[in-house]
């Protein structure tokens, strides 16, 4: 059964862990300005080795066991159900047509296809800062 521990848990879960066993804890992720992005990812960490003082597990570039568990809230010992990994491929965006469009393009949809790309990424017509077209030209 998987174990989480708690931030409250640090000193706990510094304790009980294993040297290089991957451990888990979860992002958040602003979806109001990256809207395609997961809300909610997780990142992986293995602890390789322990620090030369304070005897505490360390990651291979000296992140202790007992801040990451603090700092990034719970860790699992394995990966949360339903996210995907930060590290992995993103989400893909879908195209117009969608990804279960089957078929041929006869000339009109391939037409309105290639006026929505010249549209989309004509640097004249998009919109600027503040929702406002932008100024062609010298005047």
């Amino acid at each position: 059964m998987p174990r989480t521990w708690q931030p409250h848990q640090a000193t706990q879960f510094a304790r009980q862990l294993r040297l290089n066993q991957t451990y888990y804890y979860v992002n958040t992720h602003d979806t109001k300005n990256n809207p395609y992005e997961d809300q909610h990812t997780y990142s992986e960490v293995v602890f390789t080795d322990y620090l030369p003082f304070t005897k505490n597990p360390c990651t291979e570039y000296g992140a202790s066991a007992h801040t990451l568990c603090q700092t990034f809230g719970p860790m699992h010992d394995a990966p949360p159900r339903g996210m995907r990994n930060l590290a992995g491929p993103a989400p893909q965006v879908g195209a117009p047509l969608g990804n279960d469009y089957r078929g041929y393009l006869d000339d009109a949809e391939i037409r309105g296809l290639e006026k929505h790309v010249r549209s989309g990424s004509d640097p004249h017509t998009r919109a600027g800062r503040g929702g406002k077209p932008k100024k062609r030209g010298w005047f």
